[in-house]
């Protein structure tokens, strides 16, 4: 603390306390610090200051009347009493007014026993009302399928209204009116369809607002309550889950401000929804002459181990899902290492694997996540913060907001980021290639020298058009300039087949800008499986290997007589989900681990081991930062179906492998945090081991269609694509459809059936005309309705179904 800090300290006096704040503080903040209630329903911690409830009326001594805690600000020598009987009495009179139009409808209201209004109307209303006029009567809209309305229970609050403003950055809800006339709703008839904009239900301090999916599932008392994480993306948001009667009803986000602060996701609250699919694997299943058998567990670990003894170590591939627990990735690869298998992989998406031997010890964001707050200048390359990571979006707006962040987009379409970005730089693989190309030029021409290895590449990236040099000078002067800079790589980048080039451009423009070089990697542990090992070409803790493996693509391509498949889908999942359903179909002997099993999975599998989701087992997530994260069991898992590091644990004990005796999920945690315990780690990229070349893009023709794949954010695990509420929204509905230029469409109007056509593969998909897409690039979302057509980056055609 420096020494003039204490200057900026006043002293006030609260119902005869005596604290200490930095001057301007609101009043609310102070009381909250030392633990005394002031009542209150429009001010939130995380919010603008609305002072529109009057609830938190106090008494200030030689103010005329009563003062709103949540806007006055403390002076020294301030003394207030929020018990005195001015303030009860203000406080009272602001209820009386607050329920004189409040249905009593609580026996039938969601919120009733978490409700704010409940619980302040018990200490400051009274028991019968004055109010003997008609009461207003508000006729309810459809904003979705996530959120209910009863808006004759809101209170004009503006909580909601605040959060899209300031916090979503899309302005989906507002006031109209005045009065008792107000009126909270959209603007015009449309969904509420915001990434984030289930937190307004938490935010709702009465009824008015509550979740769609869990609508009179239970009584808020009747909830069991057990702390989580959430398992769909690397940031590792803290989620409670409630439940009833053992099953999870509903979602609901836990306090942390190094993580998520107060808020998650969409896809974090309502993904439960897919916990009890009718394709739910519950019982143990193997298939003999053609036929699916449910049997016991003994029987069908047997039988997986016998089918997989038959097979030559070398000719068995093991995919592991991005999204499993750090305790299934170490014990699998334990197991199948054991074995004398080395194809082994979590990354399903990569198609460029030139540099592996320069990637980091595991692709981490290169700072805490709450640090991204504090940028000033970002450079996104190959991502859409707003599907991949959702609350590394809200902090980049943060940053862009609250610090003036200058943020420069290099990606296949131009984004919507809910905040002003100084350059987007569009297009397909070699465009974004030659966009970091043209910024590394611009910085090299600032006084820093090129490596020869980039000479050429940056040399062909000078463009004659003044826009696109003026990108790349903004681009390269807010990095230069910036005193904490961030260079992000996104999923998308990283399923490039150019990601080798990328890396290195991206590494030297972070090196010699002094901004740090970070990763936004697909699941919620890819992490955790890069640390545990699941690679062709690492081992546990990142140790070399005497022989390295196949990476998946390369597994799938060639094929194997064995697969052993870990929480994924073929046919949905992966960079080419046709080459996945193909090579399982064509092995010899399939294992799946996996929760779920659709039509595709019981097609080609031979022996189906259900394992229990995250909400149902006991594990430990690696977030992007480096964060262990451990979580239990929040509910049972259906019917016989076990997590999945215990099913693991089994088979390593009838293989006779050793070390397999663990009791409990954090023995196989702290084993391989021990592994670790020396290790350090790095994002720096070796330019003296990574592959720079311009890549090569196919051209379809100047009439022609080229699709690209974008990562999806409600397709992006089989739980979430079984969520049926996020299925029903805008975003879900848009992984089924293609997106494409209007200029590029061929005549054919937006909202059409099209089939879409890629060699001899095809898929019906809606048609989205988006001026926000290049000219001849056809955008699609990873593991949706297109996933039929295989992996992307080829021509297509379109036409009407």
């Amino acid at each position: 603390m420096s020494q003039d800090q204490p200057q900026d300290l006043v002293t006030v006096e609260i119902d005869g306390q005596t604290l200490q704040a930095p001057k301007g503080t609101m009043l609310i903040e102070v009381a909250d610090e030392a633990d005394i209630r002031i009542p209150r329903f429009c001010y939130h911690k995380k919010l603008s200051v609305a002072a529109n409830c009057r609830m938190c009326l106090v008494e200030v001594e030689r103010a005329p009347k009563p003062l709103p805690a949540c806007a006055t600000p403390v002076m020294d020598g301030m003394k207030v009493y929020t018990q005195s009987p001015l303030a009860i009495s203000a406080q009272k009179g602001t209820m009386e007014f607050l329920l004189i139009n409040h249905p009593l409808d609580c026996p039938i209201c969601d919120q009733g026993g978490e409700c704010e209004l409940q619980d302040v109307a018990m200490g400051y209303g009274e028991s019968v009302s004055q109010y003997t006029e008609a009461k207003r009567v508000v006729h309810d809209k459809d904003i979705g399928p996530l959120i209910e309305t009863e808006m004759t229970r809101c209170i004009h609050c503006t909580r909601c209204v605040r959060f899209g403003e300031e916090i979503a950055g899309v302005r989906e809800l507002g006031a109209t009116g005045r009065g008792e006339d107000m009126r909270i709703g959209t603007y015009v008839e449309k969904t509420v369809a915001h990434e984030l904009s289930g937190n307004v239900i938490d935010l709702c301090p009465v009824g008015a607002l509550t979740a769609k999916p869990s609508r009179y599932g239970a009584r808020a008392w009747e909830y069991a309550q057990a702390p989580s994480i959430a398992p769909h993306d690397a940031v590792g948001s803290n989620i409670a889950a409630h439940t009833y009667d053992g099953r999870v009803m509903r979602m609901v986000p836990r306090d942390n401000e190094a993580v998520n602060e107060t808020w998650i996701s969409d896809r974090d609250r309502f993904s439960y929804a897919g916990l009890y699919a009718e394709d739910r694997v519950t019982t143990p299943r193997i298939r003999r002459d053609g036929q699916w058998q449910d049997v016991d567990w003994e029987t069908a670990l047997q039988h997986a181990v016998e089918g997989l003894r038959k097979v030559a170590p070398e000719r068995i591939g093991g995919l592991f899902s991005p999204s499993l627990s750090l305790e299934e990735h170490y014990l699998g690869q334990k197991l199948l290492r054991g074995l004398g298998v080395r194809d082994i992989d979590h990354r399903m998406s990569q198609q460029d694997f030139r540099d592996d031997d320069a990637a980091p010890l595991f692709p981490w964001l290169g700072s805490p996540i709450a640090e991204l707050d504090r940028a000033d200048a970002i450079l996104l390359v190959g991502t859409n913060p707003r599907r991949e990571q959702p609350l590394l979006a809200h902090r980049l707006r943060k940053a862009a907001l609250n610090h003036d962040a200058r943020v420069t987009l290099v990606h296949n379409q131009l984004l919507d980021l809910t905040y002003p970005v100084a350059a987007q730089l569009v297009g397909n693989e070699h465009d974004q290639v030659m966009a970091l190309a043209g910024i590394a030029g611009r910085i090299a021409a600032a006084g820093e020298g090129l490596p020869p290895r980039l000479e050429k590449i940056v040399k062909a990236a000078q463009s004659d058009d003044p826009d696109t040099r003026e990108a790349f000078e903004r681009a390269a002067r807010s990095l230069l300039d910036g005193e904490q800079g961030h260079v992000l790589l996104g999923a998308d980048a990283m399923a490039s087949p150019a990601f080798a080039t990328l890396r290195a451009l991206a590494g030297w423009i972070a090196r010699h800008t002094g901004a740090r070089l970070g990763y936004m990697p697909e699941g919620a542990n890819a992490a955790g499986a890069w640390l545990a090992g699941v690679l062709p070409h690492r081992g546990v803790a990142g140790q070399a290997l005497e022989t390295s493996g196949r990476p998946a693509p390369e597994m799938l391509n060639e094929g194997r007589d064995a697969f052993v498949v870990a929480g994924l889908e073929p046919g949905r999942d992966g960079h080419d989900p046709v080459a996945f359903q193909q090579a399982v179909r064509d092995a010899g002997f399939v294992v799946a681990l996996t929760a779920f099993a659709d039509a595709e999975l019981q097609a080609s599998a031979d022996v189906l081991l259900p394992v229990a989701t995250s909400f149902e087992s006991s594990g430990t997530f690696v977030n992007a930062e480096g964060r262990w994260q451990s979580f239990r069991a929040a509910s049972r898992a259906p019917g016989e179906a076990r997590p999945g590091w215990k099913v693991w644990r089994v088979l390593g004990n009838l293989f006779a492998q050793k070390g397999f005796d663990y009791l409990d999920s954090p023995a196989v945690r702290d084993e391989l945090k021990g592994l670790l315990a020396d290790v350090s780690f790095d994002n720096t990229v070796n330019l003296n081991r990574v592959h720079v070349e311009e890549p090569e893009i196919a051209d379809p023709g100047k009439q022609g269609l080229r699709r690209v794949a974008s990562r999806s954010l409600y397709a992006t695990d089989p739980l979430v694509r079984r969520a049926e509420p996020l299925q029903r929204s805008p975003e879900g509905q848009l992984a089924n459809a293609v997106q494409v230029h209007p200029d590029s469409a061929g005549g054919i109007p937006d909202g059409s059936r099209v089939r879409v056509q890629q060699g001899r593969a095809e898929a019906e998909l809606t048609l989205v005309l988006d001026d926000s897409v290049p000219p001849g690039l056809a955008i699609t979302l990873t593991g949706g309705a297109a996933a039929p057509l295989g992996a992307p980056g080829e021509p297509v055609t379109l036409a009407r179904a």
